[in-house]
């Protein structure tokens, strides 16, 4: 997404914000505070923390790419009356400080989820160029989710001091269950002689720091292009020698390029969960859970 079009777009947005009569913060009717996630694996975690007491928005639309997100007018105005504004951070929402100054929401608790994540950094000087220093995906990793759920949790209670306690107590639920679903994995992987594993585009660098693992993509870190034939002859010979069987892809990739790698190696096609969207079944632990079991079964 070029930066010009992006200013341009909020510019826009924020006269049309300015000729709209609101209230600001509006509280929804069933009494929930209003928070407005960026996309979906950040309403997953603001659910789990928030319970009954949040009203999630997600500001970005099914099918759309975080990275490439365009605001409209729809997503200016859930944003202007949101009480609190959680994002992942570490280059995953380029449009969000332009974003929120437009939507003048002086009352709004901003949340960068990954404030306390140590971040992984990209390697390709086109990546760095295009969409900056870090890879975004850190809420693929159970110890990093943690910690974002914590960031979460301080975020809720800043905006909703009388319900602080139920937010940070559900934070170290979530939390518990997380460190329960590591350990379980983190033992599975351990017997096992392989770490190497194939996926539709470079989203789980974190989890496989978490388990001592190694990824291997058909495309990117932010999924912008396909590779070339070197690239591709590289992947089929790696397949070959390790002898892989399961070609994962995910919802917000084109597996076209995965399906024919998986045919030329003897493979199948496995879908895994990144979270951009919602095209799993299940909450963000069974997903999760999902995730890791493939993995590992990919493995054996």
């Amino acid at each position: 997404m070029k930066k010009g079009f992006l200013i341009l777009g909020v510019l826009c947005l924020l006269l049309l914000a300015g000729c709209t009569s609101r209230k600001e913060t509006d509280q929804p009717a069933d009494g929930r505070m209003p928070v407005v996630a960026s996309f979906y694996a950040m309403k997953e975690l603001t659910e789990s923390i928030g319970g009954d007491k949040v009203r999630v928005t997600v500001l970005i639309p099914e099918g759309t790419e975080p990275h490439d997100f365009q605001p409209t007018t729809k997503s200016m105005k859930a944003l202007s009356r949101a009480r609190v504004f959680v994002r992942q951070g570490l280059g995953m929402e380029p449009w969000a400080e332009e974003m929120v100054r437009a939507a003048e929401n002086k009352k709004m608790v901003q949340v960068v989820a990954s404030r306390d994540v140590e971040p992984i950094r990209n390697e390709d000087a086109d990546e760095i160029r295009e969409h900056g220093q870090y890879d975004p995906h850190a809420w693929l990793s159970p110890s990093c989710a943690g910690k974002e759920a914590a960031a979460i949790a301080e975020g809720l209670a800043e905006a909703d001091p009388a319900n602080a306690a139920y937010y940070r107590k559900n934070a170290a639920v979530f939390t518990a269950r997380l460190q329960e679903l590591a350990d379980a994995y983190g033992k599975k992987f351990r017997t096992l002689p392989r770490r190497d594993f194939v996926t539709g585009h470079a989203a789980f660098a974190y989890l496989c720091r978490d388990f001592g693992l190694q990824q291997h993509s058909v495309e990117d870190v932010f999924a912008s292009g396909e590779p070339n034939a070197r690239q591709m002859a590289g992947l089929v010979e790696f397949c070959r020698e390790h002898r892989v069987k399961t070609i994962f892809t995910e919802a917000a990739v084109s597996p076209k390029t995965s399906e024919a790698l998986a045919r030329e190696v003897g493979a199948k096609v496995v879908p895994i969960h990144t979270l951009e969207g919602g095209e799993g079944e299940g909450d963000y632990l069974q997903q999760m859970e999902e995730n890791l079991q493939r993995i590992y079964e990919s493995l054996k």
